[in-house]
């Protein structure tokens, strides 16, 4: 059972009593996947300590990466915790040279720079606020996130959001669209920097009075 916690692309997040109670639901035989890609992103007390699992039970695999906070994604880089015969396995099946040296030594560097991780995480937390704020002003819903991004809520369906979704390529605001997921009445953004977000922000408005929202 694989689980993203937090949930891309809504930004949300079981915790640490759910995620508890679901792992004692499973029968031994399933190994139930923690996908904790945005963790450092999140503040919430609740938020659950995946290791904490792995720790007492076999059936756990903790998966992070240093593709988001620390920003090495083209350095596909990332690390898993897990028991000995499941990390026994992985070393069977894995390719014998699946991290360079570069990648090793870069993200070596990223886990002693904890400066660059909480400027990061006070960043994103500033301006997914700020963005959600602005996105609501506009008359779109936010959904909380607790991610580095903002999943928007279109009332106006479907045809609203990918109306929208053209109208910011036009101005050169590249957005995610998911209706893959199910979701197609959204649209993702991705917190940048300062400039990009107050871009962003004023692209939206100027997109839903174009598409007449």
């Amino acid at each position: 059972l694989f689980l993203a916690n937090p949930n891309n692309p809504t930004g949300s997040y079981i915790s640490e009593a759910a995620l508890t109670r679901l792992h004692q639901a499973l029968p031994p035989g399933v190994l139930l996947v923690v996908d904790a890609a945005y963790a450092e992103y999140v503040a919430a007390a609740d938020y659950p300590q995946p290791a904490r699992l792995v720790e007492k039970a076999e059936n756990v695999v903790m998966l992070r990466t240093f593709s988001k906070i620390h920003g090495l994604a083209a350095l596909r880089l990332g690390w898993a915790y897990a028991s000995l015969a499941v990390v026994d396995v992985l070393n069977r099946v894995r390719g014998p040279f699946n991290v360079s040296q570069a990648a090793q030594a870069a993200g070596i560097a990223a886990v002693g720079d904890a400066a660059h991780v909480a400027r990061s995480r006070a960043h994103n937390d500033a301006w997914r606020d700020w963005f959600a704020r602005a996105a609501t002003a506009a008359g779109v819903e936010p959904l909380p996130s607790a991610g580095n991004f903002v999943l928007l809520r279109f009332p106006g369906g479907q045809s609203q959001a990918e109306q929208v979704l053209a109208a910011l390529r036009r101005r050169g605001v590249l957005v995610r669209g998911v209706a893959a997921y199910g979701l197609a009445n959204c649209l993702r953004v991705t917190i940048g920097t300062e400039e990009e977000m107050r871009v962003t922000a004023e692209a939206l408005q100027e997109a839903l009075s174009e598409t007449g929202a």
